[in-house]
């Protein structure tokens, strides 16, 4: 008794399945995220003014999880090809490994980018310095802002 073949559309989709996960891994650049390191260190707090700003895109550092699930999937899939001749299966699998390592990593690229926000902010002592985050409280050129200098630069609207 031969066992029961999934049809191909279900087929692809169980094997695309563990690169779904990538697609949670977006960055997230807010003036309000801080890194558990973060919590309970002291930073210094200066103020200063939005002199401009101009929107970034934010590129996450590829952690290779992409290239290696799409060449699992892809070897995987490829090795269906050829109907039990094993020379095509090899081959296919060689081929859909590489081919799903290239789309793979190219998906992990695509969801590891945000879009984010660089500050230009003249200090109160007379410094300029760039700070790159969301802009989720609608700042703009002219506002009056406080820095927070820890491990990671925040901004928010001085009161």
């Amino acid at each position: 008794m031969r066992p029961a073949r999934l049809p191909r559309p279900a087929l692809a989709l169980a094997l695309a399945a563990p690169l779904l996960p990538l697609s949670a891994c977006a960055p997230t650049h807010t003036n309000s995220t801080y890194s558990a390191y973060e919590i309970g260190q002291p930073a210094q707090v200066a103020y200063g003014v939005i002199v401009s700003m101009r929107p970034v895109v934010v590129q996450a550092q590829n952690s290779g999880i992409g290239g290696l699930g799409g060449a699992a999937v892809g070897a995987t899939a490829g090795s269906f090809i050829g109907n039990n001749d094993v020379r095509a299966n090899i081959l296919g699998a060689i081929v859909g490994g590489i081919a799903g390592a290239v789309a793979g990593n190219a998906i992990e690229s695509s969801v590891g980018q945000d879009q984010a926000v660089e500050f230009i902010i003249r200090e109160d002592n007379g410094n300029t310095v760039s700070v790159v985050q969301t802009n989720g409280q609608d700042f703009r050129v002219g506002d009056r802002v406080v820095l927070t200098l820890g491990a990671r630069t925040h901004i928010a609207h001085a009161s």
